[in-house]
């Protein structure tokens, strides 16, 4: 492969922040709300978990909703293509949802042969049958939530294909997310970070003085903004 595409799952892939979509029809009590200057967020979502659990929500029945997440404009398309085109991308996804959701609906979409890695929170079914969830890892970047740096997991992937004699000639990074400016922060001149239009991403990006960003900005509002730029890529490489 000759480049690596990195992709967000929430409001990228999907058209939807999939921790709200186990949700749905339900409204969390009180002592459940989120409170982010108390709690990070990956322990807010274990506890939400446990709770789905109680109130009578099957793993199957997650494992159903997030098979059912909407794709965002575009990206059946853009899949398509990079199908096309699997000897020149290597394709990685980083998502601070977790494993079981992402897996079940990459699988569902017939799109998780195309990811040669899935990095994201690990969960999975105790004793009592309820989905579980747990952090990624630990870090010391200060703008990242405690449980997950993906530009860490990044330059980590970049550091052990280096190792496995795998350079790639750029990168390109398709989010939406504040979590997804650490990483895209992390770019060289050369490679591409396709942030979601008007999203955390972009408007953090937007914020950046002059200079500061390395890689090109391209915003996207369809995922065939995307295809088109790649596009551009393989027919002039």
């Amino acid at each position: 492969p000759l480049f690596l595409l990195v992709f967000d799952f929430d409001e990228t892939l999907v058209d939807e922040n999939s921790d709200d979509s186990v949700l749905r029809g339900r409204a969390l009590p009180g002592h459940l709300q989120h409170d982010p200057d108390t709690e990070p967020y990956n322990r807010h979502m274990q506890r939400v978990l446990a709770w789905l659990g109680e109130q009578g929500v099957r793993p199957s029945d997650l494992r159903a909703t997030y098979e059912s997440l909407p794709l965002s404009p575009g990206v059946p398309n853009l899949l398509k293509f990079l199908s096309k085109h699997r000897r020149l991308f290597e394709l990685i996804l980083i998502s601070d949802a977790n494993v079981f959701g992402v897996e079940a609906k990459l699988r569902a979409m017939g799109a998780r042969s195309l990811f040669r890695k899935v990095f994201s929170n690990p969960a999975g079914v105790d004793g009592r049958g309820f989905l579980t969830l747990g952090p990624f890892h630990s870090h010391r970047c200060p703008r990242c939530p405690a449980n997950m740096c993906k530009g860490k997991i990044l330059r980590e992937y970049l550091e052990q294909r280096a190792g496995e004699d795998v350079e790639f000639q750029r990168v390109f990074y398709v989010g939406d997310g504040a979590n997804d400016f650490c990483p895209a922060g992390g770019l060289r001149p050369g490679d591409v970070a396709f942030p979601r239009k008007g999203y955390p991403m972009h408007r953090l990006i937007l914020q950046e003085p002059p200079g500061t960003f390395q890689a090109t900005v391209v915003p996207w509002e369809s995922a065939l903004e995307v295809e088109r730029s790649l596009q551009e890529l393989v027919q002039g490489k």
